[in-house]
């Protein structure tokens, strides 16, 4: 049994994958602050798990961890994962001393591309949907920011230094706002969780829910931030098919949660540029686009794949 844990900046999400490659058991619990109480968090959680899957941690035939921040995957050590208070741990060897079990360590979104591309498999090699084969895929992640992961043949992208599928930190818009990391008009700036906090400042504890609501109830203001997103996400797709020729655009992260109203704006956008565009149209961009179902632990999943088959998981 393969564990895989998703350490999250305020909650950790575990899951157990049986042999054929199911999802068995899973766990939820909240990630403790500083590398003391991360350390923390990931041994309760494989604790936790130990009871509910009836096996010991040294039972697991591999653990794997995902998390934010710079992650040598070589190491196990992580870098620069502000929102959980870490700026130099080496995580992977900390807890494999703990529990006597190897402990992988890879960033969150790599790790979730991996989980969203066991999920095409498991849908008998189609895409989220079914409605196509894939032998390549990109998991675009739309949080409080955006970033993506690749995984081509089974293998995941990291490039030369490990920064594959950054294109949240691609500028599009030169006289755009400031991004985080010091540009301007970058894509992250007009598509993410932050992008929508911006655009569409509200005290509600769901600013794109409230967004997308209000637009449905014909508020013109909402309607004109909603397209923008929209057209940024859409942009983030093609970016990716033109990049890398992706079979299939999987969309996760917190935003995924907006469901099919997220699936139809993009793929109406992407058909809108088709119909101005015989080359776009050619390459049917709508028709690659899924979104991950609710309540799939994507980063969990594909940490348990690390876990078991680094080697196999990487290439630049």
């Amino acid at each position: 049994m393969r564990l895989g844990i998703d350490i999250g900046g305020t909650k950790t999400a575990a899951v157990a994958i049986d042999a054929d490659g199911e999802l068995s058991d899973q766990v939820r619990m909240p990630t403790g602050f500083g590398a003391e109480a991360v350390v923390a968090t990931a041994l309760r959680t494989v604790e936790r798990m130990s009871e509910v899957a009836g096996v010991r941690a040294a039972s697991f035939t591999s653990i794997g961890i995902g998390i934010p921040g710079a992650v040598d995957s070589a190491t196990g050590r992580v870098e620069h994962a502000v929102n959980l208070g870490l700026e130099g741990l080496d995580l992977g060897r900390r807890l494999s001393d703990r529990l006597g079990v190897e402990v992988r360590v890879e960033n969150d979104v790599k790790a979730a591309a991996l989980g969203a591309h066991h999920l095409l498999g498991s849908t008998g090699g189609g895409a989220v949907s079914g409605e196509r084969r894939t032998t390549s895929m990109a998991y675009l992640n739309l949080g409080t920011g955006l970033a993506a992961g690749v995984v081509l043949d089974g293998r995941l992208l990291r490039g030369g230094h490990g920064v594959a599928g950054e294109i949240g930190h691609i500028p599009i818009d030169p006289a755009g706002v400031r991004c985080g990391c010091g540009q301007r008009g970058c894509l992250e700036t007009v598509a993410s969780g932050l992008a929508i906090a911006r655009t569409w400042p509200t005290a509600s504890e769901h600013p794109a829910r409230e967004l997308f609501d209000a637009a449905d109830a014909g508020d013109a203001r909402a309607i004109a931030v909603r397209e923008e997103f929209f057209a940024g996400v859409a942009t983030a797709v093609r970016l990716l098919v033109l990049t890398v020729d992706v079979d299939a655009v999987v969309v996760g992260g917190g935003l995924a949660a907006l469901g099919e109203p997220l699936l139809v704006g993009i793929r109406r956008i992407l058909n809108r540029w088709a119909a101005d565009s015989a080359f776009l149209a050619s390459i049917d961009l709508a028709a690659r686009v899924q979104v991950v179902p609710p309540g799939f632990p994507a980063a969990a999943v594909g940490a348990a794949l690390v876990g078991e088959h680094p080697w196999l998981k990487s290439s630049s």
